[in-house]
């Protein structure tokens, strides 16, 4: 596998941790760099969803003793977000 080099600075305190890490592991501390930049990578490559902000906060599941089709049902719906006579528009 063909692989690029590339150099970065860090602290004593990161230097430090790689090391300890490296030899936790039993691996070169290059080793440990490329899985957590691998990691790392992959966690902010991933979009954001409504949905993934919506579970985080704790929105998801929350209605309790409603209808169990409450989201996938239009009756539901019925006049939700329908303009009242009088309404400024």
């Amino acid at each position: 596998m063909a692989t690029d080099r590339i150099s970065i600075r860090v602290g004593p305190q990161i230097r430090e941790g790689l090391h300890k890490q490296a030899a936790l592991k039993g691996r070169k501390e290059s080793e440990v760099v490329r899985e957590a930049l691998a990691s790392y990578l992959e966690e902010r490559g991933r979009p954001v969803t409504c949905h993934d902000l919506a579970l985080k906060a704790g929105l998801i599941g929350t209605v309790r003793n409603g209808p169990r089709d409450l989201s996938a049902s239009r009756r539901h719906f019925r006049g939700f977000g329908a303009a009242k006579r009088g309404d400024a528009r």
